[in-house]
């Protein structure tokens, strides 16, 4: 899937503080919260198991955080292109993705030094701030 961040990316045009990247909207599908508790070798049952996931009090199976912070990192990457490369990612969760929830990924660029670049990130669903937290990149030779 092409996102809209990966779209209006100038790989030409240096960050600056300030810039905000294309919001990337994610439909948060059962099989997506599955699927990423299972490739992150999580198998807690609030992951896959909705009887499980309500008799400890939530409505519904709920994404784990190592798919968030996958989600995240790829909204960051599709950003500035795959030649950047993640050197940390500092998240917070807050109100849980459920299947049927969408999740819409914001970035605001902080501050740029040298070859690297902080990005604030915040995540929303119907319930509020899914995620939120700092990204810091390292930004591919084109875009310093």
């Amino acid at each position: 899937m092409t996102t809209d961040a990966a779209r209006d990316a100038d790989p030409a045009a240096a960050p600056r503080p300030g810039q905000e990247l294309a919001p990337l909207t994610l439909p948060v599908t059962r099989t997506l919260i599955v699927s990423g508790a299972l490739a992150s070798r999580d198998y807690q049952d609030v992951h896959h198991d909705a009887e499980a996931a309500r008799e400890k009090g939530s409505p519904d199976i709920f994404m784990n955080i190592l798919t968030t912070n996958g989600l995240v990192g790829r909204y960051v990457t599709d950003h500035f292109g795959p030649r950047s490369v993640l050197r940390k990612v500092a998240i917070r969760l807050g109100a849980p993705n459920h299947p049927g929830d969408t999740m819409v990924l914001r970035g605001t660029i902080t501050a740029v030094d040298g070859a690297t670049a902080q990005v604030r990130i915040v995540g929303t669903n119907r319930l509020g701030d899914h995620v939120t937290g700092t990204v810091t990149v390292e930004l591919p030779a084109a875009g310093r």
